[in-house]
């Protein structure tokens, strides 16, 4: 067997191959040893590139007859069969010169009047000097004053009226809620005898209760007031129909008919046929603190 022998070393000397596996052993672990500098560090996010291929694109070819002529070349397109050519927005109209913009331009001495221009000055000239010389003190024909029985008719009209509209509405609600309108020119007896004792009561506690401050102002007056009365002879409500044009006079109406209240129950015979009996009436204050009521 072939022994390896090293120059200055000794065989039968045991250091020799103990030396020899420790020289080997480090040549071993220096040569297995790496370093990373980059360990530790985040790596940057890889970047991706999507690459399409496109087909070039033919160039146009010139065309050899064209139809029409246009800011810029085009190859047609659109839906329409018959050729047509194109067309461009309207202009906007010049605006008219006016009178004063003549006037500035010309003291600017930028542009002289043309005859046109000055044809318009002169008509507006006309015009103001025309309006001018018109008397300014003409006088305005009065209307008519209306007379005092033009008024009263018209008044009593609009109170007829508002009656009719009432009966209604309380024809209306009768013929559900056993409901019955009556006034002045109520024929049936029962009715007609227990308004007049309704009217009697309210003339009386109203004349007795005649506003003060009606009194001191001497206001005078006429409203319509509707007042409902149930068969107790309770009151269910007050409405004011038409004012008089003095909330005193209004309010004193309103307030008569609570101190009235309760009125009598209704007889028998008118107990049978309904519970409500809605009550129309005007209202006249008079002169001399006189009140009473009409249909």
């Amino acid at each position: 067997m072939t022994q390896l022998s090293v120059p200055g070393f000794d065989q039968t000397d045991p250091l020799g191959p103990a030396l020899l596996v420790a020289l080997a052993f480090h040549a071993l672990l220096i040569l297995g040893l790496g370093f990373d500098i980059h360990r530790g560090q985040s790596r940057p996010a890889e970047r991706t590139i999507d690459i399409t291929m496109v087909a070039p694109r033919e160039a146009p070819k010139p065309v050899e007859d064209p139809q029409f002529l246009a800011q810029s070349s085009q190859e047609g397109g659109g839906e329409e069969l018959i050729d047509k050519p194109p067309t461009s927005l309207p202009s906007q109209p010049t605006p008219e010169a006016r009178p004063q913009a003549v006037m500035e331009a010309q003291r600017s001495g930028s542009q002289a009047p043309s005859a046109e221009t000055e044809q318009t000055l002169l008509t507006t000239r006309e015009a103001r000097q025309a309006a001018d010389s018109r008397p300014t003190n003409t006088p305005v024909q009065a209307r008519p004053r209306p007379t005092m029985a033009q008024l009263l008719a018209s008044t009593q009209q609009e109170i007829t009226q508002l009656t009719e509209q009432i009966d209604r509405q309380n024809r209306l609600a009768s013929s559900k809620n056993r409901r019955k309108a009556i006034n002045a020119s109520t024929q049936e007896y029962k009715y007609a005898a227990y308004l007049q004792d309704w009217r009697n009561k309210v003339e009386r506690i109203g004349n007795l209760n005649y506003p003060d401050e009606a009194k001191r102002q001497r206001l005078t007056g006429d409203l319509l007031l509707h007042v409902a009365v149930r068969s107790d002879g309770s009151v269910a409500d007050i409405r004011l129909v038409r004012s008089s044009g003095h909330k005193v006079l209004d309010d004193a109406a309103i307030r008569i008919v609570r101190l009235a209240a309760p009125f009598s129950p209704f007889p028998p015979e008118i107990r049978k046929e309904v519970d409500i009996l809605d009550i129309t009436r005007t209202w006249q204050f008079r002169s001399g603190n006189q009140l009473s009521t009409s249909n």
